[in-house]
């Protein structure tokens, strides 16, 4: 095949329209909708062809839109109505076995799923066309599915609660690729939706440098940063002699920790290191920090790099052999954490 081959992916959504859902209905369309404009621009940008399927399911499982061009999608408003339990493995199973038999001919077709659901499984073994009565059995199957998709397979879930997890886990769900929401309200459906915009994002930006699928799909933070994400985000290097790193010895305010090692303080000039999960404005600039080199990189393109939207998002420090993750400082009170560095830009 010629070395300029098409990206192309195919997206699907399998929402949870069980009776539970109904405070939320309106929401999820609305939610959706966003996702798949969001899909359609990046798409453009990025030069990536994607194809969109839809699921929705309660007592049966209902593919409402199959592997559509983004670029021509309707609204879900006429296609999402809720009632009934919780087919949810029956769901995740014909979602995948039916995507299986989309051809993937010329080109570099990879597969990403995410799965919305507000509660427990409780209706697969009833559904129609399920292969087995036997709860235990499906979850098998499930797990059994996971184990043997190939590399360009990405599937995601979203959960409300703890026990939703472990469940997840137990069907072989990586741990990175189960997301917990809070599925009491509008806002958390709305928070949902941005946990799964960023996910693609990091997922369509990874498939630009020929990463054809993921087991940690919501992670966002330092684990998502190598070299190749940092060359592929045409990061360059900030000059030595703009910046300086200093070592955070005490707990002190940013200010008085500038000051005190001799520096002036400008707000926005100082960056402290990202050491706990945290929420970050869509304003904050990133730096990211290459640790063998001390090498520093920053602008628009290191939020992109960790695959940060352009809204306020939750970001974990994770742990990085290589990079370490730096925010901008607004505030001239910002307690610093001992043992970290502090990054002074001083141009």
């Amino acid at each position: 095949m010629s070395g300029n081959q098409n990206y192309i992916n195919h997206v699907a959504l399998v929402l949870d329209a069980s009776s539970s859902m109904s405070h939320l209905s309106r929401k999820v369309v609305e939610v959706a909708d966003q996702q798949i404009a969001y899909l359609a621009r990046r798409s453009r940008e990025l030069d990536q062809e994607t194809r969109v399927t839809v699921y929705v399911f309660a007592d049966k499982v209902e593919c409402v839109i199959y592997d559509k061009d983004v670029l021509r999608m309707p609204s879900l408003k006429q296609l999402y109505r809720v009632g009934g339990m919780t087919a949810l493995l029956a769901a995740a199973l014909t979602s995948q076995h039916e995507l299986a038999q989309t051809a993937q001919l010329y080109g570099d077709h990879s597969f990403l799923t995410f799965v919305l659901t507000d509660g427990q499984e409780n209706a697969s073994h009833r559904c129609p066309d399920s292969s087995s009565r036997d709860p235990r059995e499906l979850v098998q199957a499930v797990s059994e599915m996971m184990r043997t998709q190939q590399d360009n397979w990405t599937l995601a879930v979203l959960v409300p609660d703890q026990m939703g997890k472990r469940e997840a886990m137990q069907c072989g769900f990586p741990k990175d690729n189960i997301a917990i929401w809070d599925a009491t309200s509008t806002q958390g459906l709305e928070e949902a939706g941005q946990v799964i915009r960023q996910a693609t994002e990091n997922f369509m930006v990874g498939r630009s440098q020929g990463i054809r699928g993921s087991r940690a799909v919501f992670s966002t933070g330092a684990q998502a940063v190598n070299k190749k994400t940092i060359k592929a985000a045409g990061l360059t290097p900030v000059k030595p002699s703009e910046y300086q790193l200093i070592p955070v010895a005490r707990h002190a305010g940013i200010r008085e920790w500038v000051v005190e090692c001799g520096h002036d303080y400008r707000t926005g000039g100082a960056f402290y290191q990202l050491s706990k999960s945290e929420k970050i404005q869509a304003q904050k600039r990133i730096a990211v920090l290459e640790k063998k080199t001390d090498r520093v990189y920053t602008g628009p393109e290191a939020r992109a790099l960790l695959g940060l939207p352009d809204v306020e998002v939750r970001v974990k420090p994770d742990h990085n052999d290589e990079y370490t993750i730096f925010v901008q400082s607004t505030s001239v009170s910002r307690k610093l954490v001992p043992n970290t560095r502090l990054l002074l830009m001083l141009s």
